[in-house]
Formats: structure tokens, C-alpha cells, sequence
């Protein structure tokens, strides 16, 4: 069980966005931000010139993330923190999370040239997300066994995508008791 994800640290110019899984974190930081951030849902921090910030499960239950960090592509802004809800049950197919896309209107908000997407499939589903021109794409199945375009992962494992069009996920298997 995770009591303390991050205690006080400092951060210059790179972009977190923290996806949660189980539980839940809390968040505090220099600047006076301060949130409790659930399962299902999403932070985004803009370290910028600069930021010190605390992430702590202070739940009586494990928390399970997703971190994804990635470099600005302007440096010298100034930092920012922020939250949205997506609930796992009024999402289908592919939902942005956090986007520095134009048109990404509903997605939390990030300053680099990236796209946090995620989705939701039963056993046996599929679907496909076309990537734009010239782009990659880092999948990482969050439970289960998946298929991305004749690649089998497995929970946690991570599929590095470059010239496949369209890409087509399929959700093989749930989790087991097993799998944490």
C-alpha cells in the first residue's frame, strides 16, 4: 500500500499528468493548489519556472496511478496545477484526457504538443484510433490482455506504435484475481 507518493519536491519545466486509477491522491503545492484527486480521474501539473508540491494517499485503501511526465515544448511559463472527473462508466471508445491539441476542448489542458487518450473495452471489444501523420503512440493496457494490431500486452506492459494506420486495440481478457 502507498501512503506517500511524492513528499515535498521540486519541479522546472516538464508537464505531469497523473492518471488514477484505484484510490486516490492528494495534492499541495507552492502556489496554494490543493485537491483529492479519485480513481477515474485526472490531474495535470505545469511545473514551469517552478513549482514544489506533495502527493500523498492519505486513503485507508491502495492507490494505483498512471504517470505520465513529458517535456514542454516552450520553457519559462508559469506553473499550474488542475483536476477533471472522467468517469469510467459515462465514457466509450476513446476519451482525450489531458491535450495541448487545439480542438481538445474538454480535456484538461497541457502546454506541449501531446495527447493523453484513453478508453474503455469489454472482453472482445474492439476499436481503432487513427493516428495523425508523423505521430507515435505509447499504449500501456491498464488491466487485462490486449491486441494492438497483432501485438499481444498484458496489464502494465507498454506498445510502442510508429507508422501503423489505423491502430486497432482489442480487449482480449479481463483481470484475474490475480493481477494487482
Amino acid at each position: 500500500m502507498l501512503r506517500s507518493l511524492v513528499g515535498s519536491e521540486m519541479c522546472i519545466r516538464d508537464r505531469i499528468i497523473t492518471y488514477v486509477r484505484e484510490g486516490a491522491i492528494s495534492h499541495a503545492d507552492n502556489l496554494g493548489n490543493k485537491g483529492r484527486t479519485e480513481a477515474g480521474d485526472v490531474q495535470v501539473m505545469s511545473a514551469g519556472t517552478g513549482i514544489a508540491h506533495s502527493e500523498y494517499n492519505l486513503e485507508a485503501t491502495p492507490t494505483k496511478i498512471f504517470q505520465i511526465w513529458i517535456i514542454p515544448n516552450e520553457a519559462g511559463l508559469p506553473p499550474s496545477w488542475g483536476a477533471k472527473p472522467f468517469p469510467q462508466g459515462e465514457r466509450e471508445g476513446f476519451v482525450t484526457l489531458a491535450s495541448g491539441k487545439a480542438g481538445d476542448s474538454e480535456s484538461l489542458r497541457i502546454r506541449a504538443d501531446a495527447r493523453l487518450v484513453a478508453a474503455n473495452l469489454k472482453a472482445g471489444e474492439v476499436a481503432e484510433y487513427r493516428l495523425e501523420g508523423g505521430r507515435r503512440a505509447y499504449l500501456v493496457p491498464a488491466t487485462g490482455v490486449i491486441e494492438v494490431n497483432g501485438v499481444r500486452a498484458q496489464a502494465r506492459d507498454g506498445v510502442a506504435i510508429e507508422d501503423e494506420q489505423p491502430v486497432s486495440y482489442t480487449h482480449l481478457t479481463l483481470p484475474t484475481n490475480r493481477e494487482v
